[in-house]
Formats: structure tokens, C-alpha cells, sequence
């Protein structure tokens, strides 16, 4: 465990106190909720941007130039594009459904978002305020529970459509996004045993001065988890075009397209604000000396941003430089490592936590400690089981290429008497029986009778 971690140890936990949410005017509540919807939509409309020029860049080519300067407008052009385009509904779709699933997909990415604190309490038209629409005393645990709503739109998308491909698509949507939340809230648990509570604003409260990216499987864990959640590169499996051509938006044209790009988008958004306030600090400066001042008034908003922009891109670095796994390798990797390693840590941290807290008397537990580890490395050194797996391979490998077909027992024609040297040449436009070939330079037209 590093010096970092180990001085998380002793932070208090932190009870903040909520009372502050719900008093606010109702214009000034209002102000804020259509802040978090602008905010949400500029972003959706800078990321499509930020992506297709980066990857153009990874890529030695040329992006979006056109629509805007420097072609910086170009999503909004799109979005025009998609809303004048004709609406279809194949015949054998169920139609009400059809039109909800889109908006059931779009919706809670935008619920997530209410409970994400942009920074401090600051003065709006003479009231003082949070920069944070609402808070809960479990505001992590709602925020998984609105992210996992949207795959409700995803399913019914796939059913109602009455295709084969977005019904499996659907169904490979479901089954990801089970296996990958699952993973997900392993990691959030060393944060809630650090912080002490599951409100949001009081995770960034507790990481003053010290950041939560010192819990560092829990952090790589998220960060896996969340491309996983979001249907990403290289975990984009419900809408692999290999096999299943669009996935379940195959069937979808127009606003109801644009209304499942929209919710990707923001679940990308969304996400990366969930890692940023639990793990980098939220709206707090960075723990360097001299920015500790930059702590108060609008100038933390520009800190949440920066980080926010900071996991953007890194979802785009991934799209650009990673290929798309196998679906097997996919689920195999949530249920056979990211889950058990979530679990292996949360035991872990807990023991640490106990461990520096409650125990005088070290001695025994250094001890156990100690002995484990010698354990594991006299495993690791012998490898008996994984001298054996490798020798059971190596045997099914020799097994399959004894029962392979060889050229020896393949049943051959037999040759030629004589042998082929002593087979009579053919003169060329004759058959082997001598008579003379001739094709024809025109086949003769067809009469019909």
C-alpha cells in the first residue's frame, strides 16, 4: 500500500450536512436544472467534434473543416441533418414502444447527472448557492441506478424493432451492462470506506488535499468498467457492425437515431463526471502547492472541465488505437477477472482500514501477513497447477493433430497405366478422342418460339 493511501487512513469521515438542497428559491432551481441540460448538450455536441478530430489526427487525416470554424460547428450540422431527415417505422415494429425506447434511452443519462457537484457555494443573482442541482445521503447509489435505467431503452429497442439483428443486439446490451455494473460498484466501495459516506459532495469533501486516485485498482477497475458501460470501443459488442450490422438501432432513422447517439454521448459525459468526483477530486484544484487558493468562486468549474475533458479524451484514445474484442473474451474478462479482483481488493482495503485503525497489537498480523505472502510466492514459484494446465494443453494439441486428416489417407485416383510421361499428347483443338473442337465466336441467338 503506498505512503498515499496509507495517509487516507486517517481522515475523519465526513457527514455533510444536506440541508442546504431544497432551500433554494424555485427560479434559482429552475436556473440550475436548465444549466445541467445546456451544459450536457454543448458537451454531447463538443464531443462529437473532439472525436472525429482527434481520431483524424491519430489517423493522418483530415477531419470536420466545414461547417463552423474550422469545422467546429459540424455536429450541429449533423443534428439538423438527422432532425429534417424522413422518420421510418418498418411494418413489423411495435409501434408505441418503437417511439419510447429512444426517449427511455436519452432520459436517465440526464438524471444521473443531477446529484454531480460542479463546484462550491457561489453567489447567483444575489442568492447563495451549490453548484450542484441536488444531493442525496446516497447519491452514488442513485447515480448507478439512473445510469442502469437506460438499458431499458436499449432492450425495447431491440424487441419492438421486429428484426433479428437488434433483438440480439438488445440482448447482448443487457448482458453487458449486468456484468460490467457489477464491477463497477466494486469500485466505488474502497472510496465509501474511505470517505465514510455515499453522498457525493461529501466524497469531494473528503478529498481535500488528497485525491482517491491513491486507491489505484479501485480507480483502473472504474475506469475499465465505465467503457464497458458505455458500449464503447473496444467493448462496443451491442452494436458490432461485424455481425450485427447497426445492433439495436438498426431499424432507427432520423430524431429517434439522434436521441440514442445523444444518450451514448452523454453516458460518456456522465461517467467521466462520476470518476472525477470520486477520484480526482471533483471541482478541487489539483494538491500541488500554490493552487490551493484556486479553491473558491466560479474557478473550480473550470477544474471539473479540465478533468472532465481529460476522460473524453481518453475514451477516444481507446476508439483509436484499441480493436474490438471477441464477445466471449468480453464476458469472460468482467466475470473471471475484473469481478474477482474487485472483490479480492474491497477485502483487501477493508482489512487495511481495520488494520490501521483498530489494532495496537501488530505483531500477529504482520506475522499472518507474512506467511501469505510466503505461501503465494512458494505457489508462484512451484506452479503446480499451472504446469499442469499447460502440459493438458499441450496434450489436446497433439491429441487434435493425430485425429487431423493427412494427405497419405486421403482415397487418391489411381494413375494412368504407363505412368503420365508415356500419355499420348493431344494437339491443340482437338479432343482427346480426335475429333476437332471448335468454339464458336458468337453463340447463335436465341429464338424464342
Amino acid at each position: 500500500m503506498s505512503a498515499a493511501a496509507s495517509a487516507l487512513v486517517y481522515a475523519a469521515p465526513v457527514d455533510p450536512d444536506l440541508s442546504g438542497f431544497g432551500a433554494d428559491p424555485f427560479w434559482l432551481i429552475l436556473l440550475k436544472g436548465v444549466g445541467v441540460f445546456a451544459f450536457l448538450l454543448l458537451m454531447t455536441l463538443f464531443s462529437i467534434v473532439f472525436e472525429r478530430k482527434v481520431v483524424a489526427k491519430m489517423q493522418q487525416r483530415v477531419g470536420p473543416n466545414r461547417h463552423g470554424p474550422r469545422g467546429w460547428l459540424q455536429s450541429l450540422a449533423d443534428g439538423a441533418k438527422l432532425m429534417l431527415k424522413e422518420d421510418l417505422i418498418p411494418a413489423l415494429a411495435d409501434k408505441p414502444i418503437f417511439i419510447l425506447a429512444p426517449i427511455l434511452s436519452a432520459v436517465p443519462a440526464f438524471l444521473a447527472f443531477a446529484v454531480i457537484p460542479f463546484g462550491p457555494e457561489v453567489s447567483i443573482f444575489g442568492e447563495r448557492t451549490t453548484l450542484q442541482l441536488a444531493d442525496l445521503p446516497v447519491s452514488v447509489l442513485y447515480m448507478l441506478a439512473a445510469a442502469s435505467l437506460g438499458v431499458y431503452g436499449l432492450i425495447l429497442s431491440g424487441w419492438s424493432s421486429g428484426s433479428t439483428y437488434p433483438l440480439l443486439g438488445s440482448l447482448r446490451s443487457a448482458a453487458q451492462i449486468i456484468s460490467y455494473e457489477v464491477a463497477m460498484g466494486l469500485s466505488f466501495v474502497a472510496v465509501f470506506i474511505y470517505a465514510g459516506t455515499l453522498s457525493t459532495s461529501g466524497i469531494v469533501e473528503s478529498q481535500s488535499g488528497r485525491w482517491y486516485i491513491a486507491l489505484l485498482p479501485s480507480f483502473v477497475l472504474y475506469c475499465i468498467s465505465m467503457v464497458g458501460e458505455t458500449n464503447r470501443t473496444p467493448f462496443d459488442l451491442p452494436e458490432a457492425e461485424g455481425e450485427l450490422v447497426g445492433g439495436f438501432h438498426t431499424e432507427y432513422s432520423s430524431i429517434k437515431f439522434a436521441f440514442f447517439f445523444l444518450a451514448e454521448y452523454i453516458n460518456m459525459v456522465t461517467v467521466s463526471a462520476i470518476a472525477t468526483t470520486l477520484f480526482l477530486g471533483g471541482w478541487q484544484p489539483p494538491p500541488i502547492p500554490g493552487l490551493s487558493g484556486l479553491d473558491h468562486g466560479w474557478v473550480p468549474l473550470i477544474w471539473f472541465v479540465l478533468k472532465l475533458l481529460l476522460f473524453l479524451f481518453f475514451f477516444i484514445w481507446l476508439r483509436g488505437t484499441l480493436p474490438r474484442l471477441r464477445y466471449d473474451q468480453f464476458m469472460a474478462f468482467g466475470w473471471k477477472v475484473l469481478i474477482p479482483v474487485g472483490l479480492l481488493w474491497v477485502l483487501v482495503i477493508a482489512t487495511f482500514r481495520v488494520y490501521q485503525k483498530d489494532v495496537d497489537d501488530r505483531t500477529p498480523w504482520l506475522i499472518g501477513v507474512g506467511v501469505v505472502i510466503g505461501v503465494m510466492l512458494i505457489i508462484a514459484l512451484l506452479d503446480p497447477g499451472g504446469a499442469r494446465h499447460q502440459r493438458e494443453l499441450e496434450e489436446a494439441e497433439h491429441r487434435k493433430l493425430a485425429q487431423a486428416p493427412s494427405l497419405e489417407s486421403i482415397p487418391w485416383p489411381p494413375p494412368p497405366p504407363g505412368g503420365a510421361h508415356h500419355r499420348p499428347a493431344v494437339p491443340a483443338g482437338t479432343s482427346a478422342n480426335g475429333s476437332s473442337t471448335v468454339i464458336p465466336a458468337d453463340p447463335p441467338p436465341h429464338q424464342e418460339s
